[in-house]
């Protein structure tokens, strides 16, 4: 009979109550409530740096095609230009080239980066952009290669 007890006992105390385990939710549900935010703001900088350093490397590439095209950008306005990076390229001279980039990149919402180079209109270098986390060109969250730019 005694051993009976003392295992119903010893059963009950192993357990957790239902007021102990609310109490431990409701710790973990504070702790997410403080962090997530914080989470959530740097994975955005983070894809805005991202975006930055894709951009960047697009207007390298676009250097180095325009250096095998005896000095001359590409005059258009779109993505295929920065598709077109992605392709070998054959110069003036017949020379096939390989690929500047290896594949066509996207900006971290999956969107394509946009291209614009006019000779005529005094430009120096081609415009690259992303159209930033809305996707929409125009805004004030595109990024850009664009030194005018602030963010």
């Amino acid at each position: 009979m005694k051993s009976i007890k003392r295992q119903a006992q010893h059963s009950l105390r192993a357990a957790f109550t239902l007021l102990e385990l609310l109490i431990v939710l409701a710790i973990i549900v504070a702790i997410a409530a403080m962090v997530a935010p914080n989470l959530i703001g740097n994975q955005q900088t983070a894809q805005i740096r991202i975006a930055r350093t894709t951009v960047k490397n697009i207007e390298e590439a676009v250097k180095r095609r325009a250096v095998k095209n005896n000095g001359q950008y590409v005059e258009e306005t779109g993505t295929q230009p920065i598709a077109d990076l992605a392709e070998p390229f054959t110069d003036a001279l017949n020379n096939v080239h390989p690929p500047e980039l290896e594949e066509v990149p996207v900006d971290p919402w999956n969107n394509q980066f946009q291209y614009s180079y006019s000779s005529g209109s005094g430009e120096l270098k081609p415009r690259i952009w992303s159209t930033g986390p809305n996707g929409q060109d125009g805004d004030d969250d595109d990024i850009s290669n664009d030194k005018r730019e602030i963010k």
